[in-house]
């Protein structure tokens, strides 16, 4: 029970702080929305909320790009903190934050961005699960848990590169790979930097998607020659990584029996 009270306290104090951050904007954080003909231009306060679609993550990039003109370390504060508030405590659906990476950031910088902060927040979320929740993922997830447990022994000299593998071909989904490492018992080095290469390919794709839907305005623009060739070179620089990763697992690791009725439904 005091490792439950623990984390909602975490819990509580993240989220008031992120609050905080989303609700007190420094100045500045206006911008003139143009007339129509016989009408006076006015000015529209920016306003801050999760995207639930394309379009709303569209409307949430373009606002955010334009008040980072004028705050651009205030902006990536705000980002990194909701980042890391989503993937410190579990929570799915990292591909929209991906997406306003590139969107807001560009492709390389929002890589490199959604990178370090998908390692450090499954980091975070490792050791919080270390700490407060290990007997709540056995008790919650005993099937599950039982089975991670069993493929880790059997891959247990090749641990990095079984790693490696459920990150490319998420048998399980990464949230729950976060919070059952502690229970495995894996290395915090093993697991940071299994997180780090792991999920480039995924968040390259993200990021790099993010980066196009934020240049189009059009359908013609999706159907381009230029952003056909861009989609293309995503999907290529995607596989083959994953591609090298299934090629050793086939030679060198245990993963059958992990899909089925023992695969848990992917979620970022």
């Amino acid at each position: 029970m005091r490792s439950l009270a623990g984390l909602g306290a975490l819990v509580a104090a993240a989220s008031f702080f992120l609050y905080l951050l989303s609700t007190h904007l420094p100045p500045g954080t206006k911008h003139l929305q143009p007339a129509s003909e016989g009408e006076e231009e006015t000015v529209e306060e920016y306003s801050l909320k999760f995207p639930s679609d394309l379009d709303s993550l569209r409307e949430l990039a373009e606002m955010l790009k334009l008040y980072k003109r004028e705050h651009y370390s205030y902006v990536l504060l705000l980002f990194c903190s909701a980042y890391l508030y989503k993937q410190s405590f579990a929570i799915p659906g990292s591909s929209f934050l991906n997406m306003l990476a590139g969107a807001i950031f560009g492709p390389w910088e929002g890589l490199v961005l959604a990178c370090l902060l998908t390692t450090v927040g499954s980091t975070f979320c490792f050791l919080l699960s270390s700490a407060f929740g290990k007997q709540h993922v056995v008790h919650f997830f005993p099937d599950k848990v039982a089975l991670l447990q069993r493929k880790v022994e059997e891959n247990r000299s090749s641990l990095f590169f079984f790693l490696l593998f459920l990150r490319f071909f998420p048998m399980t989904p990464n949230w729950f790979l976060n919070i059952t490492c502690p229970v495995l018992n894996i290395p915090m080095p093993i697991f940071f930097f299994s997180v780090l290469i792991g999920l480039i390919p995924y968040n390259f794709i993200c990021v790099r998607t993010g980066s196009i839907l934020s240049e189009i305005s059009s359908l013609d623009d999706i159907f381009s020659w230029t952003t056909l060739a861009q989609l293309l070179a995503i999907a290529l620089m995607a596989l083959l990584p994953g591609a090298v990763i299934k090629r050793y697992g086939e030679a060198h690791l245990r993963v059958d029996g992990m899909d089925g009725e023992d695969q848990i439904r992917k979620e970022r």
